[in-house]
This record gives structure tokens, sequence and C-alpha cells, in this order.
């Protein structure tokens, strides 16, 4: 089983390519999704309100996830010192169970897994994936996609401010999966890299992808 780490730029195209890969046959583990289920955990809440008050919590008990965005990317240094706060506590139990999650599903016999994280390199989890795979994408396309998320305005720089520069992430890249066509044709683009770099890989020796 292979661990696929996604890198790219923000709306570059990562969640799309990481559905094509599940259609292949991958589990996807998304950062998103885990780090939403973390820091609504009682721990990750009380940590919340001692840090931030009992405003960083709604009324059902539920961190207030706009405030924080807001709070954590504004363009201050105090911002900065609240997202590496709150980076400190969320980063560690998502590895930890992106980890257990790897070990079980290998333990099944999948074929490959996804790593989907924006901040994957920023965060260290490049240490569990295999495979790094480029999504390349251009910035004015990026920016296009990204409006439709009703970002406010700056929330685009914002977020591309606290990661890794993007000619400096696409160097730690083993593969390049090209999003800026259309999304029609990014099936077949993903299908080269696995039968690349997985299906290729699980083969026994003296075997080729083309044997029967």
């Amino acid at each position: 089983m292979k661990t696929i780490g996604l890198i790219g730029g923000i709306a570059s195209g990562k969640s799309a390519v990481a559905a094509a890969l599940a259609e292949l046959g991958a589990v996807v583990l998304d950062a998103d999704s885990a780090a939403r289920e973390a820091i609504a955990t009682p721990e990750a809440c009380r940590l919340l309100v001692e840090r931030w008050g009992p405003e960083a919590l709604d009324h059902a008990g539920q961190p207030r996830r706009g405030a924080i965005a807001a709070r954590v990317f504004a363009p201050t240094p105090e911002a900065t010192v609240e997202r590496r706060w709150l980076e400190s506590i969320l980063h560690p139990r998502i590895r930890e169970r992106f980890v257990a999650e790897i070990a079980r599903l290998r333990d099944v016999g999948a074929p490959a897994v996804v790593v989907d994280a924006p901040l994957l390199v920023e965060a260290g989890w490049q240490t569990l994936c295999d495979e790094l795979v480029w999504i390349e994408c251009p910035e004015s396309l990026r920016r296009q996609r990204a409006a439709t998320r009703g970002w406010p305005p700056g929330e685009f720089e914002r977020r591309e401010a606290v990661q890794m520069p993007i000619d400096e992430k696409r160097l730690l890249a083993n593969w390049t999966v090209d999003s800026s066509g259309a999304l029609a044709d990014l099936p077949q683009r993903v299908r080269q890299f696995w039968a690349e770099r997985i299906e290729r890989s699980g083969l026994p020796p003296g075997k080729s992808a083309c044997s029967q």
C-alpha cells in the first residue's frame, strides 16, 4: 500500500484529484474534516475558551469557526501567534489519527491512501507519504475557483501567505497532475499517475503493467 500526499496552491484542485483517486480505489483522509472533529472535542473547546474566552464557542458549545478563521488568518503578527497556537493543538491530534488510520488500512489491504491536507508540508505530514503529487494550476484560475467559496476580500491572499511558497513546494513532488484544463479531463491524468506509481509498483518482480 502507498500513501499519497497532495500538494498545491489554494483552490488548485486537490479535492478533485483526491476524488478521482478514490474512484480508482484509494481511501482519502481529509485533513479539513479531521480538523473540524479535532477542534470540536471537549478538550479542544476547553482550550479555546481558556485562550480566547467564552465567545470562542457558540450557544451550542461548538467552536465559532468563522470567527476563529478571522482571528488566525488576519494579516497581523498577533494572528500569526494565534494561528501557530491553534495548529499546536490540532496538528498533533490530526497526525495521530492519520497514523492510526494508515496502519489500519494497510492491515486490511487497501491499495492506496490519500492525504488531502492544505498544510500537508507545513505540518510535516509529508513524512507519512510515499508519493507527493503536485497539482499544477495557474494563479488566475485558482483565484476564479476560490471566488466561488464566498470568502471575503483578501482571504485568498491571507490564506496563501501562511503556506510555503508555491515554487518551493512544487520541488518536493515526484509527480505532477495538471488541473488547469477541463475537469472532465482530470480523471485521465490521475489514471496515468495511478498506473505508473500505484499499480506498477504493486506488481510482482518480472511483471509489467501490461502483463496478463
